[in-house]
């Protein structure tokens, strides 16, 4: 494989740019090309999604793992926890976007937004 991860962040202008995606996936590319992981890993923009209702978001594959990210710094803890660490950060996933994923935490995201 090519690469190890892809992260997919959406940055529709009707929804997901409208709350920050574009500055979400600049400083993600950005910190993978500092970190020196821009040829292992890459961070693209997408176009939308289908996942609206949860503005902005981000899917990282191989695992298929949705995130909704809506600043630099829960960006910097994904890219921490999830990406160099293995573990993905539960508070910050989709929880309806996410059916495989056995979680261990109340702390995701829904549609009703908790």
């Amino acid at each position: 494989m090519r690469f190890s991860h892809h992260l997919f962040t959406c940055t529709n202008t009707a929804t997901c740019a409208q709350y920050g995606s574009e500055e979400i996936q600049q400083y993600l590319k950005a910190r993978l090309k500092e970190l020196k992981l821009h040829r292992e890993i890459r961070a693209n923009k997408s176009g939308c999604l289908d996942a609206c209702g949860f503005s902005p978001v981000t899917v990282i594959y191989p695992e298929g793992i949705w995130y909704r990210i809506t600043t630099v710094e829960e960006a910097e803890e994904i890219l921490r926890q999830h990406i160099l660490g293995g573990k993905p950060v539960e508070r910050l996933m989709v929880r309806d976007l996410n059916p495989h994923y056995n979680f261990s935490k109340e702390h995701t995201t829904s549609a009703s937004g908790s």
